[in-house]
């Protein structure tokens, strides 16, 4: 399992998703929050490449050895890759999750979305709270 650790660079959402954005893209995970509420992951349900995914809605599963558990998406946009490490070592999500363990790669429809979402510390704040 991965240290504790929500990074500066990235933006946060309530579900306990991640994005990382590059211009008109973005990659989308989850925190160390929620990799350790789900244990030990096994298996990643993605959507597809080309299908749209809806900002708070969910987009694909992960499962562990605890429970199965809806991913939600932080932002709308068209999924443009999927992380294929995940189908073979879907344990990435608990060892690096900000890094090996992202999920998708998307294309925002509507950037201003991001706008919504919360950096490291409001996020971290938003954790006392749970």
């Amino acid at each position: 399992m991965a240290d504790e650790s929500y990074p500066g660079d990235l933006l946060y959402h309530r579900e306990h998703d991640w994005v990382r954005r590059e211009g008109e893209e973005a990659e989308f995970g989850i925190t160390w929050y929620a990799q350790e509420a789900l244990g030990d992951v096994v298996y990643f349900d993605p959507p597809g490449v080309g299908s749209t995914v809806t900002k708070d809605q969910p987009y694909g599963e992960l499962e562990s050895v605890k429970a199965v558990s809806d991913i939600y998406a932080p932002a709308s946009g068209e999924v443009l890759a999927v992380n294929g490490d995940m189908s073979s070592t879907p344990e990435l999500t608990n060892s690096d999750p900000y890094g090996g363990g992202w999920l998708i790669r998307v294309r925002l429809s509507d950037p201003s979305e991001l706008d919504d979402l919360m950096d490291a510390a409001a996020y971290q704040e938003y954790l006392k709270g749970l």
